[in-house]
C-alpha cells in the first residue's frame, strides 16, 4: 500500500479526539492507514524568516512536519491573498476581493517554502494529496522540483463561474497550476462543470468524458467527492447523558417554545443578515409565533482582522438588536445571537433540542453543519432543516426545505412549513435525509478520492 502524503494550509492536534469534525477524523485515519505524512502550518507566527523552524512529531504511525509564518507570511498569504483574494472571487463577490501585488507574492513564496520542505521527504511511490485554496500551486511547485507521483488536489470551497473568475488578476496561472494535478476534485457537480467550462473556454481544453480533460499537453481527471460527517460519531455525542440535560436546558423557560437555530462562522458567505431578516419577515407574515419562536444564531468567530469581517459583525448586531428592540417583550427575546466558540458537544444537543435548522448561506462549498444538524435529530419526532439551495450539500439533501436565502418572504415561509409540518412527514423526510448522508460519509469521501487518485497512477503509469 503506497504511502498517503497530505498537505494542507493548518496541520491539526492530532490529539483532538471526540471533539474533532468528521472531516479531521477522516483524513487522520486515511493517514494511519497508510502511515502517512502531514505537512502544513502549525498556527504560530513568528517575526521574519530567520525565526522559521520545521518540526516532526510521530503520532500513531503518522508523521506531523509542521512549520510556523512569519508575520509578513500572515498578512499576505494567509489574510491577503488567500483569504481577501481567493476567498471572495470563489464566493462568487467580486466586490469584496482586494488584489495586491505584494500579497500575490506572499502566496506564491509560503506554497514555494512549503513544497521545498516537502520535496526531500518524498518516496517514489507516495500518493500526494494537496487540500484548498491556500495550496493550489504546491503541485506545479513539486513539479517544478522533478517530482513525478501522482498528485490530487481536492478544493473545500466553491469554483466559481469563468466569467467572475476571469476577473481576478491572478487567475491565469493559478489554473495552469491546477492542470498540473493528476487528479482534481470539487465538492459538487456545479463546482467541476465551471472548472471544466473555464479550461475548454478560456484554454482550448477539451472534454475527453465526464470527468476527463484534454489541455495544456496533459490529460486531467475531475471529480466530485461531496465531504460528509462522521455519522455515527456525531449521533453518540448527540444522544448521550450530557447533551440531554442541555437540550432540557433549552425548554425552562415556556412549555411551548420553538428552537430555530443557525449555526456558522462570522462570514460574508453565510447570509447571516439576509438570515435575520428573513426571521423578522417570518414574525411579521405569522404574528401567531410572537413569544414562541426564538431563533439562536451562532457565529463563531474567524479572521477578525479582515475589515469585511469587522463590517458583518456591526451588522449582525444591529439586527439582532433591531429585531429584538421590535419585537421582544420582558418574557421573550426573539434573537438570541452568540458570537464564541461552542462546543461541538454543546452544538449537538443545540441541534436535537431545535424543531428547524436555519441553513441558509449565500454560496457554500458544502456545509457540514446541515448535516450534523440531521444526524442529531430524533428519529422518532425530528427537526426540519431548511436550505440554502447555494449550499453545496443541497445537490443532495433533496428532503430538506431547499430555499433561495436572497428571498425573505420564501425563506421565512419555509420556516413556518418547517414549524407546522406534520410529524409523519418529518420523520418520512428524516429518514431519507440520514440515508443519503450515511451513503456519502467522512469516511467514503477521503476513500474515494484516494482511490480515484490510485486509479490515476495507474492509467499514468500504463
Amino acid at each position: 500500500m503506497n504511502r498517503l502524503v497530505v498537505a494542507s494550509n493548518r496541520v491539526v492536534d492530532p490529539e483532538c479526539g471526540p471533539g474533532a469534525g468528521g472531516l479531521v477524523v477522516s483524513v487522520l485515519e486515511a493517514l494511519r492507514n497508510r502511515e502517512g505524512l502531514w505537512l502544513g502550518w502549525n498556527g504560530e507566527i513568528v517575526a521574519s524568516e530567520e525565526d522559521l523552524s520545521i518540526s516532526r512529531q510521530n503520532f500513531e504511525g503518522i508523521t506531523l512536519v509542521v512549520t510556523p509564518l512569519t508575520e509578513a507570511d500572515y498578512n499576505e498569504y494567509y489574510l491577503g491573498f488567500s483569504n481577501s483574494s481567493l476567498w471572495p472571487v470563489h464566493h462568487y463577490r467580486l466586490d469584496l476581493a482586494k488584489f495586491t501585488q505584494e500579497s500575490a507574492e506572499g502566496y506564491r513564496r509560503v506554497n514555494d517554502r512549503f513544497a521545498d520542505m516537502l520535496h526531500p521527504l518524498l518516496k517514489r511511490t507516495d500518493l500526494i494529496w494537496a487540500h484548498d485554496y491556500h495550496l493550489i500551486p504546491l503541485g506545479a511547485n513539486l513539479r517544478e522540483r522533478g517530482v513525478n507521483n501522482a498528485i490530487g488536489f481536492f478544493l473545500h470551497i466553491p469554483f466559481p463561474p469563468p466569467d467572475v473568475l476571469a476577473a481576478m488578476p491572478e487567475h491565469g496561472w493559478l489554473i495552469d497550476a491546477l492542470l498540473q494535478y493528476d487528479l482534481v476534485g470539487f465538492q459538487t457537480s456545479v463546482d467541476q462543470a465551471n472548472f471544466c467550462r473555464f479550461v475548454c473556454e478560456f484554454l482550448g481544453g477539451k472534454m475527453r468524458s465526464q470527468d476527463t480533460l484534454f489541455a495544456a499537453g496533459k490529460t486531467l481527471n475531475t471529480g466530485v467527492f461531496p465531504v460528509g460527517i462522521d455519522v455515527d460519531a456525531f449521533i453518540s455525542i448527540a444522544t448521550s447523558p450530557e447533551a440531554e440535560v442541555r437540550i432540557e436546558r433549552l425548554y425552562r423557560r415556556g412549555e411551548s417554545r420553538v428552537n430555530i437555530l443557525g449555526v456558522d462562522r462570522l462570514d460574508y458567505s453565510k447570509g447571516l443578515p439576509d438570515r435575520l431578516r428573513a426571521f423578522k419577515r417570518f414574525l411579521e407574515l405569522y404574528p401567531q409565533h410572537r413569544k414562541a419562536a426564538t431563533l439562536m444564531q451562532i457565529a463563531s468567530p474567524t479572521r477578525e482582522d479582515v475589515q469585511a469581517y469587522i463590517d458583518i459583525r456591526r451588522e449582525l448586531e444591529g439586527l439582532s438588536g433591531e429585531i429584538n428592540g421590535e419585537f421582544g417583550d420582558f418574557d421573550w427575546t426573539p434573537v438570541r445571537y452568540i458570537h464564541r466558540l461552542v462546543s461541538r458537544e454543546t452544538l449537538a444537543a443545540l441541534y436535537r433540542g431545535s424543531q428547524v435548522g436555519l441553513v441558509t448561506p449565500l454560496r457554500d462549498g458544502m456545509n457540514l453543519v446541515a448535516k450534523e444538524y440531521v444526524a442529531a435529530q430524533d428519529e422518532n419526532d425530528p427537526g426540519v432543516l431548511v436550505l440554502s439551495r447555494f449550499a453545496g450539500a443541497a445537490e443532495a439533501l433533496e428532503e430538506a426545505l431547499i430555499v433561495n436565502p436572497y428571498d425573505t418572504d420564501e425563506v421565512a415561509q419555509a420556516i413556518q412549513r418547517a414549524i407546522t409540518m406534520s410529524r409523519d412527514e418529518r420523520m418520512e423526510r428524516h429518514q431519507a435525509l440520514i440515508s443519503r448522508i450515511r451513503l456519502g460519509d467522512a469516511h467514503s469521501w477521503s476513500k474515494k478520492f484516494i482511490h480515484a487518485l490510485e486509479a490515476c497512477r495507474c492509467c499514468t503509469a500504463a
